[in-house]
């Protein structure tokens, strides 16, 4: 992961820029540079995985404009060799060739890049920032404006606290330029539907998995698995340990007490032969880390915080015990396949509604964690169920296919990797929320300490102090009270909580946990 920040104005002195930059050091912990061009100001944090050298270092600068980019752009060698036949290039990074394909192509670039990314530009001829991010908004990125009207972007919304009145995440998929947003690509847009046999079907799901995920594996720095146990990271790993031909770093978290998890995990690393690491924590552990995982995220949603919590601990003792730098994770496959509160959808197209909404509202969720929880331990996250080839094929396929008419949640994906890839067990195990397969005292801890904290007559004083997202239970009152500590009058950065249709029979429930479904099952045993 890398930092960007981004202004145009005289009213944030160099030295507040540079302040309020340093907030996010350990996204990119290797060099800061802070550049002025003009009455802009480009400011890059690197953590070096592409192109170790100094010479990857931004802002990069062709012909008087200048970008920085948090962002990895795949099949960079392949257009850079062609770039070549115009321009020069001084480093290794992936990110340099995007100012000649700005020269050439203006905004249409941001259309033709298959890259998970944040960028801003300085563009000299129009005097003007211009900023773009990838179209699942896997890399982070926020903009505000000054009191005197001064737009300016950062990574993160703590960057922007005490600089913009109100703060947003930028809107996956669009660019700014000449004052506007501009919708480039939507993920959710169906442009045909896929209506193969089911055989069909899942060998292009699996082809097309596979190739996001070698494509993936390209880094000049070292390479770990976040691995759960469950199917999503579970096929990350498989994979990878073949397209290797060596044995992956495989990481899993446990609670002391109760672990699920680990178990799975362990099963699936014999199985891969990979080399595999296990990370145990306590009730203070989570306790103890609450606030810090709150202020890191920079969201109130319960959903989140619960799954960030053991997210956040492993990865903070891989940044501690280990030289990874690149870590590999299973997110963005429910909302594609499907969770378990989908299998009461109660048709098809209300199914693929579900699915757009999500797809559209990841980067405040489950990217959002990701990102943060691996961003702020300074790894860099690569999320392969979020290629943009894999996501458009899936979100293409008739709907029909995708209900769960077969017994079994994810069907397809679980079906297209039948084989040798994982064992039955594993490929077919039923979902479990990451937070509940950690351990469920992990939640049970988190509701039982936000419990001791108010009295019922407080709890229903104090949530009424908030009219956006309203607190509905004590958890959610303590988590929103750290969160407002940090970011103050700011959540609206979150649309609401992540909860299930509660508008479908049978999810009209009061917790996100999919462990209040009637159809939990066998999950997270």
């Amino acid at each position: 992961m890398c930092s960007i920040m981004g202004y145009k104005g005289y009213s944030i002195a160099d030295e507040a820029f540079k302040e309020h930059f340093d907030r996010t050091i350990s996204r990119g912990p290797d060099m800061q540079r802070i550049k002025r061009y003009g009455d802009a100001v480009l400011g890059f944090e690197r953590l070096a995985i592409m192109g170790l050298t100094e010479e990857g270092m931004q802002p990069f600068e062709l012909n008087d404009n200048a970008i920085v980019c948090n962002g990895e752009i795949y099949g960079f060698r392949k257009i850079k060799k062609e770039l070549e036949k115009e321009y020069s290039f001084k480093s290794d990074s992936d990110c340099e060739i995007l100012l000649p394909l700005y020269e050439k192509y203006g905004t249409d670039m941001f259309a033709m890049l298959d890259a998970e990314y944040a960028c801003i530009i300085y563009d000299m001829e129009k005097n003007d920032l211009i900023a773009a991010r990838d179209p699942i908004g896997i890399r982070p990125l926020y903009y505000g404006y000054t009191d005197e009207g001064e737009i300016v972007f950062a990574s993160e919304a703590k960057d922007l606290t005490g600089l913009a009145k109100t703060i947003q995440p930028f809107p996956p998929g669009h660019f700014y330029a000449d004052g506007k947003f501009t919708e480039y690509r939507d993920m959710t847009e169906v442009e045909s539907v896929v209506k193969d046999d089911i055989e069909t079907v899942c060998r292009n799901i699996r082809e097309k998995l596979i190739a996001g995920i070698e494509k993936r594996l390209d880094a000049d720095a070292p390479l770990g698995f976040l691995l759960s146990g469950g199917l999503d990271s579970s096929l990350v790993c498989a994979v990878s340990a073949k397209l290797l031909k060596k044995p992956i770093r495989t990481f899993a978290i446990g609670m002391k007490t109760d672990a699920i998890d680990l178990k799975y995990a362990k099963e699936v690393a014999d199985y891969i032969g990979s080399d595999h690491t296990e990370v145990i924590i306590t009730r203070d552990d989570v306790i103890d880390s609450l606030e810090e995982v709150i202020h890191v995220l920079g969201t109130f949603d319960i959903t989140t915080i619960r799954a960030s919590m053991g997210m956040y601990l492993l990865c903070r003792a891989i940044h501690e015990q280990t030289d990874v730098r690149v870590l590999m994770t299973g997110e963005i496959s429910d909302e594609l396949f499907g969770y378990k509160y989908t299998d009461f959808a109660p048709d098809a197209e209300s199914f693929q509604e579900e699915s757009a909404k999500r797809v559209r509202e990841l980067h405040m969720y489950d990217v959002l964690r990701a990102d943060r929880c691996i961003s702020a331990n300074s790894i860099e996250a690569r999320v392969p169920f979020g290629d943009l080839g894999f996501v458009k094929y899936v979100m293409s396929i008739d709907p029909e296919m995708k209900l769960n008419k077969y017994n079994k949640g994810k069907y397809l994906l679980r079906h297209a990797f039948e084989g040798d890839y994982l064992p039955e067990d594993i490929l077919m195990r039923e979902k479990a929320a990451f937070s509940d397969a950690v351990g469920h005292s992990l939640v049970d801890h988190l509701k039982e300490y936000a419990a001791q904290k108010y009295t019922d007559e407080e709890y229903e004083k104090l949530r009424m102090d908030y009219d956006h997202a309203r607190p509905f239970t004590k958890e959610s009152l303590l988590y929103r009270q750290i969160f407002e500590k940090y970011y103050p009058g700011q959540s609206e950065m979150i649309v609401d909580f992540w909860m299930p249709n509660k508008s479908w029979e049978g999810c009209n429930v009061d917790d996100p946990s999919a462990r209040v479904l009637s159809n939990y099952g066998d999950s997270g045993k």
